[in-house]
């Protein structure tokens, strides 16, 4: 599997795979043509695929602060899940956020995606917050997360 910085000519497969994923965040083609603006907050957007091919395993976005990242999107494949793609994604990010300053990085998660949550946990992610009714269609309770990291400790290792 290869991980890499996604460039513009990934956006029509990025989005491609989100809209089969039930529990991603949901956003419009504008939306993810602005991830590459050079007027727009900066975020960074890393894709994992097959070496060698085009299609997308998975993906994460996050929004990129100087001490405060948050990930604002990831997803996997349905037919790819349970390969440990997710924590592979999420350790290049947090790994990234480590080496750029972040102190610490922060998600939100639906109440009902457990799959999510164990592995947020399994990172250290701790909630600090619940939001109520925060998302439609069905309506579900969000909860905030926050890992906090320090450049010179490694990220706790996930629970195989």
């Amino acid at each position: 599997m290869l991980i890499r910085p996604a460039t513009t000519a990934d956006l029509s497969l990025i989005r491609a795979l989100e809209q089969q994923a039930d529990t991603a965040a949901h956003w419009s083609e504008r939306d993810y043509e602005a991830l590459f603006a050079p007027d727009t907050p900066k975020r960074i957007t890393l894709i994992a695929s097959e070496t060698g091919e085009a299609k997308l395993l998975g993906f994460v976005i996050a929004h990129c602060s100087s001490d405060q990242w948050e990930i604002e999107n990831i997803v996997v494949a349905p037919e790819h899940r349970r390969r440990r793609i997710g924590r592979a994604l999420l350790r290049e990010m947090l790994d990234l956020a480590r080496e750029l300053g972040a102190k610490s990085v922060l998600l939100e998660v639906r109440d009902s995606n457990a799959a999510a949550r164990q592995l947020y946990a399994g990172f250290g992610f701790a909630e600090v917050a619940r939001r109520r009714a925060y998302y439609r269609d069905p309506e579900e309770d969000a909860l905030l997360l926050n890992l906090s990291i320090a450049k010179d400790e490694g990220l706790r290792a996930p629970a195989e």
